[in-house]
C-alpha cells in the first residue's frame, strides 16, 4: 500500500445524546445512511445554499467525527457551537490532527472508506492516525482526485462561492434529497428540481504543462471557468459546462491561459455537456 501522513488536518468531535439529531438537522450528508466504516464528504451551507464549510464525517463509536482543513476548523467550531443551543451535545477540536490517506491495496485495521474515490472506482483510505513509512506526497493525492474529478475547498473553490452541485456533491454521497430540511435546503431541491446546475468539476488536460491554478478557462475571449489543482498536463477546473458544450459542438477552442486544452467530465458521474437541443427542452 501507499500511504501519506497530512499535515493540515483538524478533526471536530461531536458527541452526546443529540449529537447526531442536530447535525442531521443542519448538514448536507444524510446521517441514516453512514457506516461505520465510511467517510462521506459533507457540508454546511449558507441560507442561500453556497458551501460555507466543507469536511468528511464518519463515526467514531458514539460520536461523530468532521475531519476538515485547519483554517476551517476555528469558524466551524464557533458555527456550530452557535446552533447547538442547549442540545445535549458536545463540541471538542483537535487541531492539527494526525490523518494517514492509504490508497493502492487493502487498507489497514481501523480504517474508513473514503466515500468520494469510491464512488470515482478509486480505493482510497483514510486513518485517523499516524502511520510510520509514508512512502506517498500531497502531489500523488492530488493527482488521484484529478483522476476522479474529487474537488475540494481552497485549492478548486472558494468557500461561500460555490453550491453543493458545482463540485458533484450531489453524485458523491454528500448532498441528501430525502432527509428532510437543512440549512440552505430549500435552494438546492429547487436546483435539483428544475435541474439548473451549469457549474460542473471537469478534468483538464493539455498536451503540454498547464498553467498555474486560478488560471482562466476562455472560449473565444469569454471566461468559461478557471483551473483548480493543476498537476502538469492534467487539472481540475469548475466550468460553465453549457458554454463548453456549445464550443466542442462549433469546434471552437477551449483555453487556460493560452493553452488548448481539452475538457472531459469525470465518467463515474453520468453526466455530459448539454447541447443547444438540451438548453432548447429544459
Amino acid at each position: 500500500m501507499s500511504k501519506v501522513c497530512l499535515d493540515d488536518r483538524a478533526i471536530l468531535s461531536v458527541s452526546g445524546k443529540d449529537a447526531e439529531d442536530l447535525l442531521q438537522n443542519l448538514i448536507t450528508t444524510d446521517l441514516g445512511g453512514l457506516g461505520a466504516d465510511e467517510a462521506r464528504p459533507g457540508a454546511l451551507l449558507t441560507p442561500q445554499g453556497k458551501i460555507l464549510f466543507d469536511f468528511l464525517i464518519s463515526r467514531d463509536g458514539d460520536a461523530l467525527r468532521l475531519e476538515t482543513t485547519s483554517d476551517q476548523a476555528e469558524p466551524l467550531l464557533k458555527r456550530l457551537t452557535m446552533y447547538k443551543l442547549r442540545s445535549a451535545v458536545e463540541l471538542s477540536l483537535q487541531s492539527p490532527a494526525p490523518v494517514t490517506v492509504v490508497f493502492g491495496e487493502e487498507p489497514p485495521a481501523e480504517s474508513y472508506r473514503d466515500y468520494r474515490f469510491e464512488k470515482a472506482g478509486l480505493s482510497v483510505f483514510r486513518l485517523y492516525r499516524e502511520m510510520e513509512g509514508a512512502d506517498a506526497t500531497v502531489a500523488d493525492i492530488e493527482r488521484l482526485r484529478i483522476a476522479g474529478g474529487i474537488a475540494v475547498s481552497g485549492a478548486d473553490f472558494a468557500l461561500q462561492d460555490a453550491f453543493p452541485h458545482d463540485v458533484l456533491m450531489d453524485l458523491n454521497g454528500g448532498l441528501s434529497f430525502r432527509k428532510g430540511c437543512y440549512v440552505g435546503q430549500e435552494v438546492i431541491s429547487r436546483m435539483q428540481h428544475r435541474a439548473t446546475a451549469r457549474r460542473r468539476v471537469v478534468i483538464v488536460t493539455g498536451e503540454a504543462p498547464l498553467p498555474q491554478t486560478g488560471a482562466s478557462i476562455s472560449v473565444n475571449g469569454r471566461s468559461i471557468g478557471a483551473l483548480g489543482t493543476v498537476r502538469d498536463r492534467a487539472a481540475l477546473a469548475i466550468v460553465r459546462i453549457d458554454k463548453a458544450g456549445e464550443a466542442i459542438a462549433n469546434g471552437d477552442a477551449i483555453l487556460a491561459g493560452d493553452l488548448p486544452v481539452t475538457l472531459t467530465l469525470p465518467g463515474w458521474t453520468g453526466l455530459s455537456f448539454p447541447t443547444e437541443a438540451d438548453e432548447a427542452s429544459a
